[in-house]
This record gives structure tokens, C-alpha cells and sequence, in this order.
């Protein structure tokens, strides 16, 4: 083994070789659940810690009673056992967080709350005896940039703290601001993701989630509700490939200190996505459209266009998100029919 392979083995996780635990906060979480049936798949143990306060226990169903998963019910900074789970564990995949726009701007308090706290605690937990975290961050934090694409290195444009709905993205800044502290100051290896737009099974729009929502008002038969103009465009990345992204850092030790993006480069406008969704579930549902006055708080504020760069991520692991939209629609649409 050669000395930069010596090195990365030290700081990766995930080595089935290991006895000893992953740690996944947010486990019953809709990305953190998919994570857990991907881990246990690859014949590790896992300890899920989690509030359920965004997820459900029933997201687990399928892995629950699998030997090798303890379920720990509560938040992260409130476990008394955290310090010796955390220092006890391979590695720590940090996926805890106050989601949805909905809940952030609706919320915001608990949003803050929730972000800070629960990265706090895991970190110094981690700080202990080193143990790698890789922290899931979002692609909010590009705030108001007006660039095409957006890259790791990008500077940072956040709007006003009068406007509740940049809360999410400043939580979620100092998460990372904080993660990186604890790796220079403490020589903790972490690493940072970015995801962006999330999509798949189990999602809910109980916060506001716009697939979910779409797929659930064309199921029904009903208006698929688009916000402002739906000139608005994403880039919507399947589950799997999120989990598969996530799963090749945790192994990499060249990834700590490291940022990335983990995300589709297929742009789609919301009004297309609407108009897709209807298609593929063969609904009789028209599109409605909704101010952004009378969805959310006076003042809110939307990016036009998020899409990521995905150099740096195909450079470190070789993978590049690959499932399509229209495929992505059709395998959650139908997973949503299934188990409404």
C-alpha cells in the first residue's frame, strides 16, 4: 500500500472489513433512509439517530428488524449516548436538518435552532477521537448568484437577514464554516456535499417539496399548483445516484477538507416539470398558477437557476448522477401510487 493509500484509508468510511458502525443522523429521513438500505446492503452495521420530526420511522420499514441497524428515537444533541456511539463509529454521514421551504419560512427559529445545533454536537462528539463526518449541506448556500452554473469555489451571495427565507442557507453555511473550523483547529476529517434537488420515493411535499406536490395533485386528479411564472428552472437528481455520490466520498480520503456538489446537470423548468408530470401519470389535472405573494411571506425571494458543476465530484469518484428526468418522474409517480 503506498503512502497516499495508507492515508485515505485512515480518514475513509465505510470498509465492510470494520466491525464497528456507521452513524447516520436523519436515518428515517427520506435521502437518510436510502442511505441506510445502501449501507446495510454493503454489509455494514448502522445506528440511526433521529427525531423523526421531518422523517418517518416507516421509511425504514424494509431494513427494520436487519441485525445490523440499531434506530435511536430523538435528536442528535439530546442522545446522552452520542459521545460513545460517535467515537465508537467508522464514520458519521451528518443528514439531520430542518428541510423543505415551507418549513423554513415558516419556521424559521426552529430552522435556525435545528441546523446549528445538531452539526454542533455531532462535530464535537466526532472531535473526540477524530471520527470522519461527511456533512450534507445544500445548494441554498449559492444564494442570489446569478452564474450559469455553480462551482465549489464560488463566492457566496446571501440575501438580507430581514428576509426569513435566506435562514436555511445561512444555517446551513455556518454548518459548514463550523466543520471546516473543527478540521483545522482539531484535525477532524470532514468533508462537505452540496446537494442539490433531491428527488424520489418516500419524498413528502408536506414541506413544500415540488415533485411530491406535483405527483401527488396529478394522482389525485387535481391543479398542480406552479409558484410565480414557472420559468424557474432545477436540476432534479434521482435518490440513488444522491446515495451512490454520497457513499463513494465517505470512502475517498482525499475528499476531506473538500467540498462538493452532488446533482443533475438536466435543466428543467418547473413549468416543463409540471407539464411532464401530468404527461407520465396520464392525469386530467390542469396547471395552476400561484403568486409567490400568496404561497409564501411578503418578500420572498426565489433563485431563477440552480444548476451545479459536476467536475470536481466526477474527478474525486469517477461518478456522475445518470438516472434521467423522465425516468426519475416515472419510478417516483409510481412509487407514489403504490403506497398512497
Amino acid at each position: 500500500m503506498s503512502d497516499s493509500d495508507a492515508s485515505a484509508s485512515k480518514t475513509s468510511f465505510g470498509n465492510r472489513i470494520d466491525p464497528r458502525p456507521v452513524v447516520v443522523t436523519g436515518g428515517a429521513g427520506f435521502i437518510g433512509s436510502h442511505l441506510v438500505e445502501r449501507l446495510l446492503e454493503d454489509g455494514l452495521s448502522v445506528v440511526v439517530i433521529d427525531d423523526c420530526s421531518t422523517g418517518s420511522r416507516r421509511n425504514l420499514m424494509a431494513c427494520e428488524g436487519h441485525p445490523g441497524l440499531e434506530i435511536r428515537m430523538g435528536k442528535v444533541s439530546e442522545d446522552p449516548e452520542l459521545g460513545r456511539i460517535v467515537s465508537g463509529a467508522q464514520g458519521v454521514f451528518h443528514l439531520a436538518a430542518a428541510v423543505g421551504v415551507e418549513l423554513v419560512v415558516n419556521s424559521p427559529i426552529r430552522t435556525i435552532e435545528t441546523n446549528l445545533k445538531e452539526t454542533e454536537a455531532i462535530l464535537s462528539a466526532a472531535g473526540r477521537l477524530g471520527t470522519p463526518v461527511l456533512l450534507t449541506s445544500t445548494s441554498e448556500v449559492y444564494g442570489k448568484s446569478q452564474k450559469a452554473e455553480f462551482s465549489e469555489g464560488d463566492d457566496l451571495l446571501i440575501g438580507p437577514p430581514n428576509l426569513g427565507r435566506w435562514s436555511y442557507a445561512c444555517s446551513k453555511l455556518m454548518d459548514e464554516f463550523l466543520a471546516m473550523a473543527y478540521m483545522r483547529e482539531r484535525g477532524l476529517p470532514v468533508t462537505v456535499a452540496r446537494l442539490f434537488n433531491t428527488v424520489g420515493p418516500r419524498q413528502t411535499g408536506a414541506f413544500g417539496m415540488v415533485l411530491p406536490r406535483f405527483i401527488e395533485a396529478a394522482r389525485r386528479g387535481v391543479a398542480v399548483r406552479v409558484y410565480g411564472d414557472g420559468g424557474q428552472s432545477r436540476c432534479f437528481c434521482y435518490v440513488k445516484d444522491t446515495v451512490e455520490a454520497l457513499v463513494r466520498l465517505s470512502r475517498d480520503g482525499r475528499a476531506r477538507g473538500e467540498v462538493f456538489n452532488i446533482g443533475s446537470t438536466e435543466e428543467v423548468t418547473i413549468l416543463e416539470l409540471a407539464k411532464r408530470v401530468i404527461e407520465t401519470m396520464r392525469s386530467g389535472s390542469e396547471i395552476e398558477f400561484k403568486p409567490y405573494s400568496e404561497a409564501y411571506a411578503p418578500g420572498f425571494e426565489d433563485m431563477q437557476r440552480r444548476k451545479p458543476s459536476m467536475t470536481k465530484l466526477e474527478h474525486y469518484t469517477a461518478f456522475r448522477p445518470r438516472t434521467d428526468l423522465k425516468q426519475i418522474i416515472l419510478e417516483t409517480s409510481t412509487t407514489s401510487r403504490e403506497t398512497a
